[in-house]
């Protein structure tokens, strides 16, 4: 039984697609269906259910599946502690995190920690999607947003306040709201296509209202460049605003408005010691947000 069989097999249980697998592990789909296929008569029985549209696990592919993630655990454990031996982070570090936070946060800090750690090896792999840890080849996730019940260990690293922000051209065209009730006039830009709720306190009182948006884009990221070139409202985090307003290409509505909060997180299995690579890429990620915080 080969160890980059079981990392196919858990890649392809993750993803439930040979196609997909295939890219996340860098490889040609037929090798990764080859490398199912030999495991498969290793164990001797189907894992993996191919005979649909959709994959599916079997029985005994339920079964062996938390058996092969521990084993992949396990050996990426020995590596974590060979690579302490030195005293000296070394090696190669994986970071699974969202777009918005990568291109914000994380690559801004990088040349930095390339300095003063030339022997660790970064691979960001940026996705907004669920990440199961022990199925991924990742030492490391950030995350933002509540997290879910998980024997895994979570660092804050960051709250980040959501500005409600229009461009200046927006407001002079279309007015400034001067209430929540307001928003009703106005276009609404949001982060998914439904419903989103609006409050403010700007008369004393507070204000809530749920509105469809215009426009829906699912990163913060991609987000801004709309709210920038004046296609409406929307709700955007403070250290993607703070710039533009001090720019004057961003006007912040409502500052006195109860704040709503988002936690950044960097996230780690309890189960692994804190290898030199982590520790000290979460230490960086610390000092580097650490002036970001109201």
């Amino acid at each position: 039984m080969q160890l980059s069989d079981l990392r196919a097999f858990a890649r392809i249980t993750d993803l439930m697609s040979v196609s997909a697998a295939a890219r996340a592990l860098s490889l040609p789909k037929s090798g990764v269906s080859r490398a199912l296929s030999r495991l498969e008569r290793d164990v001797g029985t189907a894992l993996v259910d191919r005979s649909t549209r959709h994959l599916r696990l079997t029985e005994a592919g339920t079964l062996f599946r938390p058996h092969a993630l521990r084993i992949l655990a396990d050996v990426d454990e020995a590596g974590t502690a060979l690579e302490g031996l030195g005293g000296v982070p070394a090696g190669t570090l994986r970071v699974s995190l969202p777009f918005t936070v990568a291109t914000a946060l994380v690559a801004p800090m990088l040349p930095g920690f390339m300095a003063a750690h030339p022997q660790v090896r970064v691979v960001l792999a940026v996705e907004n999607r669920f990440v199961d840890m022990p199925a991924e080849a990742a030492d490391l996730l950030i995350r933002v947003g509540p997290l879910v019940d998980s024997d895994l260990i979570a660092r804050r690293l960051l709250v980040s306040e959501a500005w409600l922000c229009a461009s200046p051209s927006y407001l002079a065209a279309r007015g400034t709201p001067a209430r929540v009730a307001d928003l009703t006039d106005h276009t609404l830009i949001g982060y998914c296509d439904r419903a989103m709720a609006y409050r403010d306190d700007a008369t004393g009182e507070a204000g809530r209202i749920e509105l469809p948006p215009a426009v829906a884009v699912s990163d913060s990221a991609a987000l801004l460049p709309v709210v920038l070139g004046g296609a409406g409202i929307a709700y955007l985090p403070d250290f993607l605003a703070r710039p533009c307003a001090a720019e004057g290409r961003l006007v912040r509505l409502w500052p006195a408005a109860e704040a709503i909060d988002t936690v950044i997180h960097a996230i780690y299995p309890s189960h692994r010691s804190l290898s030199a690579k982590v520790r000290v890429f979460i230490d960086a990620l610390v000092a580097s947000f650490d002036g970001l915080h109201r």
